[in-house]
Order: structure tokens, then C-alpha cells, then sequence
């Protein structure tokens, strides 16, 4: 069973360095057999399938993500934790652009069974947690994701250098949240001058 185990680690290692090294198109099988120095047909021992290979080294993406997010200091003010989460996130996806790139091609690895949404949705969880106070904290969190993982996509490519030189991405990643929770409060603030304007005068005015 050790061996097993062992055999098991070292072809995920493998595909992982394949990964981070040269990209999704490069990992197959038979590299990762050749780089793992076992048969060809060894790998399929352990994943019948390439995707079920892959979603397993997505899963380790996911798991290194949270573990970074969960050393936050939960007695932190939620807008100081908002903020962290966010400069972990977006520093993840810029330093492991290729590995966060797996994480989130579900139309790749979701016929894998892995059912990587298990391994997701607690990540999007903190989010929502931390925008309770929002009219509609799911939605809100939807928006600043969408936000910070359009950053992290385009500072790991390098696109943003299309616009501008020297971007500090965390300076970027704090602007983010800074705005997003200031469109909070002023929705908020909004809805409540609304509120408050459209009450019917009492009988004695």
C-alpha cells in the first residue's frame, strides 16, 4: 500500500512540474510516465483517464489556496480580512498562473467525478461570509470575484503590461475591494435616503 501511495504522489509531483513548467497542452499521460521514470502504462493504474489525473492536481490547487486563506486572523475587522483573502487570491493566480488556470476549467475536468465545486464553493463561502452586509451578499460576492480573478488572469499573462508598465497588482487588488465596499455603503445609503423620502406624511402635518 506504501508503494502504491508513493507510485500515486510521485506521478501527481510530476504532472504538477509538467504544469507550472510548460502548461495544460504538455501533460499527458506518457510525459508524466517518462518523467515519473515508470512504464507508459503505469499511470493508468492509478488514473484511468488523463482528466481524473488533472482534477487531482487541481483538487492540490484548491487545498493550497484555502490552506493560505484559512492562516488569515478571524478576530481581523471583515473588511481587513476581505482584503486579504483578496491579495492571497490574486498573488496565487499571478505566482501559480498555470495551476490556477487548471483549477478553474471545469469544462475540462468536471466529467472527471472529482466534483472540484466541493473544493470551490468553500472558497466563494468566505466570500459571502464576509460581504454579509450586503443587500445581496451572494451576488456581491459574485462581482468582487469576478473582479479579482480578471486581474489575476491578466497580470499572470502579462496583458496588463499592454496598458501600463509596472502595475503593482496589490495596490490594484486593494483598490478593488476599497471600491467595492464603498458601492456597499453607498447603496445602502441610498436605499435608505429612498426609504426615508417616500413615507407617507403622518395625519397631523
Amino acid at each position: 500500500m506504501a508503494e502504491t501511495r508513493d507510485v500515486r504522489e510521485r506521478l501527481v509531483e510530476c504532472g504538477m512540474a509538467l504544469l507550472m513548467e510548460e502548461g495544460t497542452e504538455s501533460v499527458g499521460l506518457r510525459a508524466i510516465a517518462r518523467r515519473a521514470g515508470v512504464s507508459h502504462g503505469a499511470p493508468r493504474r492509478y488514473f484511468p483517464t488523463l482528466e481524473l489525473l488533472l482534477a487531482e492536481i487541481a483538487v492540490r490547487g484548491f487545498v493550497e489556496l484555502g490552506s493560505a486563506i484559512a492562516q488569515i486572523d478571524g478576530a481581523l475587522p471583515a473588511s481587513e480580512r476581505l482584503e486579504r483573502v483578496a491579495l492571497i487570491y490574486t498573488s496565487f493566480g499571478i505566482q501559480r498562473r498555470r495551476l490556477f488556470e487548471l483549477m478553474f476549467r471545469h469544462d475540462l475536468l468536471e466529467g472527471s467525478g472529482a466534483q472540484l465545486r466541493q473544493h470551490s464553493r468553500p472558497l466563494f463561502a468566505v466570500l459571502v461570509e464576509l460581504l454579509a452586509e450586503a443587500p445581496d451578499p451572494e451576488a456581491s460576492a459574485v462581482k468582487l470575484w469576478t473582479n479579482l480573478h480578471g486581474l489575476a488572469v491578466l497580470a499572470g499573462t502579462g496583458a496588463l503590461n499592454v496598458v501600463a508598465d509596472g502595475i503593482d497588482t496589490d495596490r490594484m487588488t486593494r483598490a478593488i475591494v476599497a471600491d467595492h465596499l464603498l458601492g456597499i455603503t453607498a447603496r445602502g445609503t441610498s436605499a435608505r435616503n429612498s426609504k426615508s423620502t417616500t413615507k407617507s406624511p403622518s395625519s397631523g402635518e
